[in-house]
């Protein structure tokens, strides 16, 4: 199981969208608030599109597709909530139109993260 998660992962980089593009070329090389973020990692029984994994924070993209799946989302996001993991979930849409308010978003979420942690 783990191989195939790897392999479609693999494939998932090669074949981004350009709303996954635009925030790879944001998040990429620690840019953001020097987070190191990765792309269509493997987490448990899922693929997260971007992935901090010293803060736990997952970022994902959704395009038109998910509309149709609103209960596998919810589901998806609970099981990797109970992991420990935050995730943000930004429309296509929004991610090309109004990028510097996503990344904002993100932004806020580095700082609230390591923030938490440095409380522990």
């Amino acid at each position: 199981m783990r191989h195939l998660h790897r392999d479609r992962a693999r494939k998932l980089r090669e074949q981004q969208t350009p709303a996954e593009a635009r925030l790879w070329s944001r998040l990429r090389n620690r840019a953001l608030a020097g987070a190191k973020f990765r792309r269509q990692v493997p987490v448990g029984p899922y693929i997260a599109d971007f992935l901090c994994k010293d803060l736990s924070i997952i970022v994902e993209a959704d395009g038109g597709q998910h509309a149709d799946q609103e209960d596998y989302d919810a589901s998806r996001t609970a099981w990797l909530e109970a992991e420990g993991y935050q995730v943000l979930r930004f429309w296509n849409h929004a991610i090309l139109t109004d990028t510097d308010a996503v990344m904002e978003a993100i932004g806020e979420a580095v700082h609230h993260a390591r923030m938490a942690q440095s409380d522990s």
